[in-house]
């Protein structure tokens, strides 16, 4: 949610050109023209009038459906039982909690409204908008909540707009325009500093975008002229957002914000079809096509994400985004995959479509790169939830939410996570967004709180911050499936070659290999955070994991002279204290420390207990 150069970002609000403009494929009509084919009927956001009454249909004949259609008047129930939300800002900064509970109860209690006809539902959609209406403002220094809230009032406006008397019309219009829309006319024609979202590449863009755009084509008829400034200058900033999924599909700032982010920008592409009837060329982005198949790759047989960059190690989210693109762009694969991942919301009611899931399947590749964010995910099976899965990340740290995690990898072995990443720490700790030097101090945002290598350890950042590591070989198809990434930029202050290289070693066992030169005589450390119990055997060589009843065991092939070691998930000596960061229970490091060399070879095997490991370890060759 946040931007780690903040400095930077705010100047380029005022200094930055419209980069990438002759190579996008927008086809944006004159500002005068832009709502020239505005549907005149409501709802026009999201469904046309007529679409609920397809929705009961879908529901009464699909017993998926019908089960998440409970669910959903389960939580608007619920909900009738709440008081509205109050004007709250726990953190001194952010009033989203409140933005997106307001949005949640908007689309559950509006949407069992219009397909049950029950007052209750409305009266409190009513309850809702009213409060906040009522609020002093949306809170635009933090311009996410005044987005998200924009979104839930446009809905509720649009959605309801022919059961609403004229006085409530006018109420929930005026806070749109006071609270929304204004605030985002100021950010468009750079008036203020809070509007730098318009010019960033990160979630913020599209959030921000996606919210302002369903404002204005909410109240477009009454409002033309500040809807039509809006909605085109929404469509002139989203590109600088979706220019960074090429060329592949993926997302920089990891699985976890791609919900995020990609969410609104469906939303958005989606209110422009419904309210307009086009979504201007946006769908046309390279990589837009096949995004929907990242969050699924990086996803392991446990069903959780490879949640790098400030993110937690849970499931797929926003699951209505991934089944809109999985729709569009004929991904019926999945369509299957994330249907045991929903957690059933209005919008998840209204993309999800039975008859995608029946398209022509192709098996996913077990074996994936994807560029840009040089990420790598190789696995034994789609359909084993034991399978074996090992993926691992390059990039840069600079980027949205990025942390010094070049390299990192995380391992799912027998049905559990044994390689970690301990994802975010407090957003609120001072310092954490100081991409300069703060941001660096916290144990979580550092090498030595990933699964990676460090260099001679100090209280300075452990990866150069502006290093990009690129993956150099990818061979899916071998009988060992492998990767290679080049570390050197990440440790280019102590390193003249650093690679890494994981593999499925005979198609099978998961593979960590380590190739070091450096400048001088160094301290190395490899680290893998794991919350096993972990036992190092008598010549400290081997380290059998254990979780419940099930156990892999870590081979040190090499070096020779190497020894395994098991340490506190905590920062070195070395490293700088940080008062009020995560405690990280529960977890420790398995690590290897190598003294005073120049060079080193590295390379770890993992194998279930009691499996008979390949006759010959052997080291990963990319020739």
């Amino acid at each position: 949610m946040h931007r780690i150069l903040c400095t930077a970002v705010l100047l380029c609000v005022f200094l930055m050109p419209n980069v990438h403009a002759a190579d996008s494929p927008v086809r944006l009509p004159p500002r005068d023209q832009i709502l020239k084919t505005l549907q005149p009927e409501h709802p026009r956001l999201l469904v046309a009038p007529d679409d609920f009454t397809s929705l009961k249909r879908r529901i009464a004949d699909t017993p998926r459906l019908a089960d998440w259609y409970a669910e959903v008047q389960k939580q608007a129930e619920e909900t009738l039982k709440k008081p509205a939300n109050t004007y709250r800002i726990p953190d001194g900064k952010r009033l989203l909690g409140t933005s997106r509970s307001v949005l949640a109860r908007v689309y559950e209690c509006a949407l069992v409204y219009r397909l049950e006809s029950d007052r209750r539902y409305l009266d409190r959609v009513w309850k809702e908008l009213q409060a906040a209406a009522a609020f002093k403002d949306w809170n635009p220094s933090h311009f996410l909540d005044t987005g998200e809230m924009t979104h839930a009032f446009a809905i509720g406006y649009d959605w309801l707009y022919h059961d609403w008397s004229e006085e409530q019309r006018r109420t929930i219009r005026e806070a749109i325009i006071r609270h929304g829309l204004t605030p985002g006319l100021k950010s468009y024609r750079g008036e203020e500093r809070y509007g730098w979202f318009i010019r960033t590449v990160s979630n913020w863009n599209q959030v921000c975008n996606g919210g302002m755009t369903a404002g204005a084509l909410a109240v477009a008829d009454e409002e033309p002229e500040m809807a039509a400034e809006i909605v085109h200058s929404a469509i002139e900033s989203l590109p600088l957002a979706m220019h960074e999924y090429a060329p592949d599909g993926a997302y920089h700032e990891g699985p976890g914000y791609w919900g995020y982010g990609s969410s609104y920008n469906v939303l958005m592409i989606a209110f422009l079809e419904s309210a307009l009837g086009s979504d201007f060329g946006l769908t046309e982005f390279p990589g837009f096509d096949n995004t929907v198949r990242f969050p699924m790759q990086m996803t392991g047989p446990t069903g959780r994400v490879f949640n790098f960059a400030d993110a937690s190690a849970g499931r797929p989210g926003r699951t209505f985004a991934m089944f809109w693109l999985a729709n569009r762009f004929k991904h019926p694969d999945v369509v299957r995959f994330t249907e045991p991942f929903v957690r059933p919301t209005a919008l998840d009611l209204l993309w999800y479509d039975p008859q995608s899931r029946s398209g022509s399947l192709k098996t996913p590749n077990v074996a994936t790169y994807w560029r840009g964010v040089e990420a790598v995910s190789l696995r034994t099976s789609w359909n084993d939830p034991n399978a074996s899965w090992i993926a691992f990340k390059g990039d840069t740290p600079g980027v949205n939410h990025g942390q010094a995690d070049l390299g990192t990898f995380v391992l799912e072995m027998l049905g559990e996570r044994w390689a970690v990443d301990l994802g975010a720490d407090n957003y609120n700790l001072p310092g954490y967004f100081d991409g300069r030097t703060r941001r660096w101090y916290f144990y979580r945002n550092r090498a030595e709180g990933h699964n990676t290598l460090v260099i001679n350890p100090d209280d300075g950042p452990d990866q150069v911050i502006d290093g990009k590591a690129k993956v150099i070989h990818f061979d899916p198809k071998d009988a060992t499936p492998a990767a290679f990434m080049d570390l050197t930029p990440a440790y280019a202050k102590h390193a003249t070659r650093v690679h890494r290289a994981i593999a499925l070693l005979d198609g099978t066992f998961p593979a960590v290999q380590d190739e070091i030169e450096l400048r001088e005589t160094s301290d190395v450390w490899w680290f893998m955070h794991t919350p096993a119990k972990v036992s190092i055997n008598s010549n400290d060589r081997q380290a059998t994991l254990s979780l419940g009843d099930k156990q892999i065991v870590a081979h040190l092939v090499a070096p020779e002279d190497a020894q395994f070691t098991v340490v506190d998930a905590a920062p070195l000596p070395s490293s700088p204290t940080v008062d009020g960061q995560k405690v990280n229970r529960g977890v420790r490091k398995l690590a290897i420390h190598l003294e005073d060399v120049k060079s080193s070879f590295i390379l770890i095997v993992f194998t279930p207990a009691g499996a008979t490991p390949p006759p010959d370890f052997r080291s990963l060759d990319r020739e």
